[in-house]
Order: C-alpha cells, then structure tokens, then sequence
C-alpha cells in the first residue's frame, strides 16, 4: 500500500493530480488502511467518476494542462528527459487506475460490506501519446471533454454544461448558405485562410443554429465554439490572447449583433475585425448573427443631415459589415420552403396529420404571427405535440 502512494507522490508533470479529490482520498487510505478511510475514497470516486476508477483517471489526463500538453499543443521540441518522466508517471498512474476493491481490501480485518467500484487495467501510455499525436482533433483541458463555452463576466472562457445539440441533419431548406458556413469552418480545420462570417437575415431563419450546428458536426475535427456577448466584445483581445497558443480551431460567436451608432462597443469590434496587433489569431474566426443588413441601428436624424459629415458618418454606420470576410443573408422563407419545413418536423417527431390539414394549421399559425419562419414552424409542430399529449 505504501508503494502506491510513495509512487504517487513522485509524480511530476502530473503534479497537480495530488490536490484531486479521488487521489488525495485515495492516498489516505494507502497512507493508514481502515474501513472508514476507504469508504472516504470510494465516497469521493462514487461523487466525481460514478464510481468508476480507470475512466476517472483517463479523464484526468485527458483534462490536465501539464507543461508537457501545453509544449505539444504549441508545436514546441520537448527534451527527453521530459518524456521519460512522462511515460514514467503514466505507467504510476495505469497501476492506480487498475486498482481493485479485492487489492486495496486485503489488509484489512474486516469481514462485512464494503462499496465497491469499478476499474480496469488500461494502457494510459498508448492512450495518452494517441492524444498527443492528434492534439490538434481532441485538445486538452477544458477543451478535451468539452466543445460549447462563453465568456463570463471576468471575461474567462468556461464550458457550456448543457449545449445546444442542434445538428445539420436536423435543418431544413437554405442549404446553400449553411454550406458557405460549414465549407469556410472546414478550411480553417485544414489550416488554410478562413473568413469571419455575418449571418444576416430574418429572424428565426435559423442563422443560430446553423452556426451551433456547423460546431456540433465539426467538433470530432478540433473544433470549438464559444459565444460571448455584444457587451463583451471588448473582452475579445484577451480571449484571443488566450486562444493564441491553443492547438484547436475556433469559433468566436456573436449573436445578434447589432449597434446604436455612438455604442463603444462598435469600435472594439471594428478594430478585431480590421487586425489589430493584438487582435490576431490564426486559429480563431468570428461569426456574427444580425437582423440587420448594416447592423447599426440607424436613426432618421442620421439621415437627414445633422451632421456636418453625414455622408463620413453614414459610411462610416454601414462599413462594418463589409469588414466581415462572407455575408450570408437568410432570407424569410415563402409559403413553399415554410411548408416543406413543417412537413420535415412533423415526420421527424411523429405528428400523424393529413398532409392538407397539417398545411392549412400551419398557414393559421404563421398568418396569426404575421409571417412565416424556420422557427415558426417549429413552434407550430411543438404545439401541436403539446396538444396531442
């Protein structure tokens, strides 16, 4: 028992595994063996890993930031001394992750019950050097087992813990605009120039979900979304800062851009979009959804000359749109393309209606709401559910 947790204690590009819970418990109990010391570690492994030892190790290393990740995740040389410490401490932690009740229980003289957990032997070395060889598919911390985030208010970057599974399968009509979307996406995977995207259109057109889409059938490829507000934009340098150095391609999403004309935002966006110096980042690009074809909010008095240099002011109003790489306009669906969504819905969640019925409810709904829309229509169906229920 004293091995396992002097092995431990050893550990060195893993360092920070010492503070885990499931560890620290873990060593307790190998430090003085009791029954109440290992119902603490197995408490603690049924709370962070469902009581199952081996994933909940492979999940620590796959989550780990460690010196050595973030050397490979910049495309840096790495000595060899560091590697032998890091195969070492690997194969440390391929013992820990096979231990069993039965082994750590032996030394006990205790007769009656005792949780039990799961584990398995696995070959962490393989597993892991996997992972480093494709650092720029699966990524590390945060970034390993999650691919939705935002910005919170202190302008960190944290994961999305119930993300939008919107998926492209699942949308319909405006095929060739999601296409300019996803095509652009793919070429920033490959390594080659991307553009930043505004999404323009009606509302519920499905610019969103597009965008949430694209990012949900790219992220097995190393891609990532994070959103962040109109009121962070400012934020966005160091995000970008952040981003720098990381192996995974992203997507800086904002939705529903738009603008008063004297908003401070308006700059902070203008001056990422131009390429500031420090508003570089080879791997991350911005898409942007508006309502709005020049995303200011214009107002009549713009237009009608009280400024001086109204013709500067109002190029000046309707420039940033142009300084998005790709304009994608979704426009607002005719009576056609609406039916033919509701039509997709209602067989993709089982809605049994003749198809004139289905089509004259849908008209009703959409007339009532003064126009038609993606979003409409899935609203339509949704209620529709909610009936039959």
């Amino acid at each position: 028992m004293n091995s396992m947790k002097s092995k431990l204690e050893t550990l060195c590009v893993f360092r920070d595994f010492l503070k885990d819970p499931v560890i620290e418990g873990l060593c307790r109990y190998l430090e003085k063996p009791t029954c109440a010391s290992y119902s603490a570690f197995t408490a603690l492994l049924y709370e962070y890993g469902q009581g199952d030892l081996s994933t909940y190790i492979k999940t620590l290393c796959s989550n780990s930031t460690n010196v050595y990740v973030r050397l490979a995740g910049m495309g840096q040389s790495i000595p060899p001394y560091m590697k032998e410490t890091l195969l070492e401490e690997l194969s440390i932690l391929g013992e820990c992750a096979a231990l069993t009740k039965e082994t750590l229980c032996a030394f006990l003289d205790y007769e009656g019950f005792l949780p039990s957990f799961q584990s398995e032997r696995v070959d962490l070395q393989a597993f892991y050097l996997e992972r480093i060889e494709n650092i720029g598919r699966y990524g590390y911390g945060i970034y390993a087992t999650n691919h939705m985030f935002y910005v919170d208010e202190d302008a960190h970057i944290r994961p999305v813990l119930n993300p939008d599974g919107t998926r492209l399968s699942e949308l319909m009509d405006y095929e060739r605009e999601r296409k300019i979307v996803l095509d652009n996406t793919k070429a920033l995977l490959a390594g080659k120039p991307a553009a930043n995207v505004l999404l323009t259109g009606d509302a519920g057109t499905g610019k969103s979900s597009t965008v949430k889409a694209v990012a949900n059938e790219l992220y097995p490829q190393g891609l990532r979304i994070i959103e962040i507000r109109k009121d962070q934009l400012k934020a966005i340098p160091k995000v970008l800062d952040e981003l720098s150095g990381n192996p995974l391609k992203f997507v800086l999403f904002i939705d529903d851009l738009s603008f008063l004309k004297d908003d401070d935002n308006f700059n902070a966006i203008k001056a990422v979009l131009e390429g500031s110096v420090t508003a570089k980042a080879a791997n991350v690009v911005i898409y942007a959804t508006s309502n709005r074809r020049h995303i200011i909010k214009e107002k009549f008095s713009d237009r009608e000359g009280d400024d001086i240099h109204r013709n500067d002011t109002m190029q000046e109003l309707v420039s940033l749109s142009e300084r998005f790489g790709i304009q994608v306009t979704f426009s607002k669906p005719n009576k056609a393309t609406y039916l033919n969504i509701v039509h997709h819905l209602a067989e993709a969640k089982g809605v049994r209606m003749t198809d004139s019925e289905l089509e004259l409810l849908a008209e009703r709904f959409a007339l009532e709401r003064g126009g038609r829309s993606a979003r409409l229509a899935n609203q339509f169906i949704d209620g529709l559910l909610s009936v039959e229920s």
